[in-house]
């Protein structure tokens, strides 16, 4: 099992595509939450479901969150939304995608609104 996890904050970590066997791992390496931010069949049926991955990480004591966002359709209510869901997540999160990159780069777009306090990333916004 491989999984290459990005480790962004001591709070906040992401990853490619991960699928309901990697759960294990992600809760063996401390995460208390797991947030997707890819669409459900995004590039081919062979893609794990969101649900899958939600179904092996609330069995392990996690909690998910699904956030699926095309990259070229962040809005500002999407930037709100993310910011709202890793203020309020049980710590450390795991937040992933196709690649991390499209989860690399809206947090760094959350972080640069000032919607999440940089020390603990906690909710800053109303």
């Amino acid at each position: 099992m491989s999984l290459e996890i990005t480790k962004h904050h001591v709070c906040l970590s992401t990853a490619p595509q991960v699928n309901s066997e990697d759960m294990a791992l992600v809760a063996q390496k401390g995460f208390a939450s797991v947030m997707n931010n890819r669409p459900d069949f995004e590039h081919d049926a062979s893609q794990p479901t969101a649900q899958s991955v939600a179904d092996a990480a609330q069995a392990l004591d996690m909690d998910f969150y699904d956030l699926p966002f095309s990259p070229s359709r962040i809005t500002p209510e999407l930037l709100v939304q993310f910011a709202q869901i890793v203020g309020q997540a049980r710590k450390p999160i795991l937040v992933y995608c196709r690649s991390g990159a499209r989860s690399t780069g809206i947090y760094r777009m959350v972080l640069e609104a000032g919607y999440l306090d940089p020390e603990d990333l906690s909710l800053v916004m109303g």
